[in-house]
């Protein structure tokens, strides 16, 4: 919890400044459990992320691991320009170490996150570097303390990171093509589409900082905002379909798991494609599984599926 870039820190969560002391601390954790309770009109989610955020803090033990893996309490491991010691042991936002495991995977196209993780390096040294080289883009002080946009940049790469990492371990069944290009705009894009035994999915990985709700078939929540996530997903979908001439068998938005009540939501149909949305750790069986309501494909279909995809897509 709290690895998201968009995140609220622990404090946050608790609603108290990093420099506060135990007694205080303490009192803000007993009073947020009041706030947030469920059976006190609180919202059951935040009730949770209370309690993970007490778990983080509570000791003097933890919270000095605490301040020192993420640089928010900035604490005196903290340097002036931001950068953490490097003896706390975490590297930060950086991208996953190579793997050694030789098992089959599955087949994959496209650079996931590469994008907006090249648009992320290049803004956050600009914004930071003010004409200085920036020794580390990646330390967790300093991308907190960077404006909002840019931290959902990262967010949004780490989401398709792992929505890749997830897919390739499907095994050699699967086929995937990740930073689908749409339309001229590079940011018009969708994250990934799925192809296996269980169905042909368009899979956008989201990461919007805090706890969502449902209205309509559509995502919402004030970490949303203003925007439509779900009916985006499904109108870049609809391009995709038509260049390469085939049929989604449904649409998947990924979201992390502190963010769900529950760990798959279906919101219905669009146009007869099912849309379900669901937690990070819940994305394989749902891939093995299939959406509800999804066509299977399988034999000879899914060989011409695959190859007008091949043939057709393009990648931002």
């Amino acid at each position: 919890m709290f690895d998201s870039p968009l995140s609220a820190s622990a404090y946050e969560i608790l609603e108290v400044d990093p420099a506060v002391d135990d007694i205080e601390l303490r009192r803000a954790y007993r009073l947020r459990l009041r706030q947030t309770h469920p059976d006190t009109g609180g919202d059951a989610a935040v009730f949770i992320q209370v309690q993970r955020a007490w778990e983080l803090v509570g000791t003097v033990e933890s919270r000095a691991a605490y301040d020192r893996r993420t640089g928010v309490a900035g604490s005196s491991t903290a340097g002036a320009g931001g950068t953490t010691d490097s003896t706390a042991g975490w590297s930060g936002w950086r991208p996953p170490a190579a793997r050694t495991d030789t098992r089959p995977r599955a087949r994959s196209y496209g650079h996931p996150g590469g994008w907006r993780r090249e648009r992320y390096l290049a803004l956050i040294r600009e914004w930071a570097g003010r004409g200085v080289e920036v020794p580390d883009p990646y330390d967790p002080a300093l991308v907190r303390s960077a404006p909002r946009d840019l931290r959902r940049l990262l967010a949004d790469a780490l989401a398709e990171e792992a929505t890749a990492r997830t897919v390739s371990d499907l095994g050699m069944g699967y086929t995937v093509w990740h930073d689908v290009a749409v339309g001229t705009d590079a940011d018009d894009k969708l994250d990934h589409v799925v192809l296996g035994p269980s169905g042909l999915y368009g899979v956008m990985s989201e990461d919007f900082g805090g706890v969502v709700g449902f209205r309509r078939g559509e995502i919402t929540g004030p970490s949303v905002g203003t925007r439509a996530p779900v009916t985006a997903a499904l109108g870049r979908m609809r391009a995709v379909a038509k260049a390469a001439r085939v049929k989604f068998g449904g649409a998947i938005i990924v979201l992390p798991d502190d963010d769900l009540a529950q760990a798959v939501t279906p919101l219905g149909t669009s146009r007869g494609v099912p849309v379900v949305v669901v937690r990070r750790s819940a994305l394989a069986m749902v891939l093995r599984q299939g959406v509800p309501q999804a066509r299977a494909i399988g034999g000879n279909e899914l060989f011409d599926v695959r190859t007008r995809l091949q043939q057709t897509v393009r990648f931002v």
